[in-house]
């Protein structure tokens, strides 16, 4: 029996995505154990946020990805071009938030923060670089297409972006 391949792993990287050490949603130090954000519920414990139910007497503060959507400032980008998606936008949207909905669960600091249309098509604004980069191999596994992929170290800020004509 063949297995199918993920369409995540369709998409080539010329270098590995790392974290940043001075990167201001990645603190230095880690919180508190435990720690509940306010925002979203989730809870930093055992070294990691999650979405398990933080003790009463839990420390409160902001968790990274509701850091970021306070501010304004995404963690990534995805820009959706060409005919393709005016066609298809319901499905590939769809798709887009099957993304989310597949990583939440285990990473809740992966979030899509907002979409807009914008100029040269659909704009998808993530919390989490990670999540940016599997939305765009998510997309050119199911509707093929082309991805490129802007990965900007110094500031951990990817801009991909997927086109596909027709």
């Amino acid at each position: 029996m063949k297995t199918r391949r993920s369409p995540f792993s369709q998409v080539r990287h010329h270098r590995q995505m790392t974290a940043v050490h001075d990167d201001s949603y990645r603190r230095n130090e880690k919180p508190h154990e435990p720690t509940a954000c306010p925002e979203c519920g989730a809870a930093y414990l055992n070294g990691r946020w999650s979405w398990a139910a933080p003790p009463a007497d839990a420390h409160v503060d902001l968790c990274p990805a509701c850091q970021r959507i306070q501010d304004d400032l995404p963690g990534g980008y995805v820009t959706l071009k060409g005919d393709f998606v005016r066609e298809h936008r319901d499905e590939i949207l769809a798709l887009v938030h099957a993304c989310e909905t597949r990583e939440k669960p285990e990473h809740p600091l992966q979030r899509i923060m907002g979409i807009a249309n914008v100029a040269a098509g659909v704009e998808v604004a993530t919390t989490d670089a990670h999540l940016a980069r599997g939305i765009a191999g998510a997309l050119q596994g199911a509707f093929k297409g082309r991805v490129s992929i802007r990965f900007a170290k110094d500031e951990n800020f990817l801009r991909a972006t997927w086109e596909r004509a027709k």
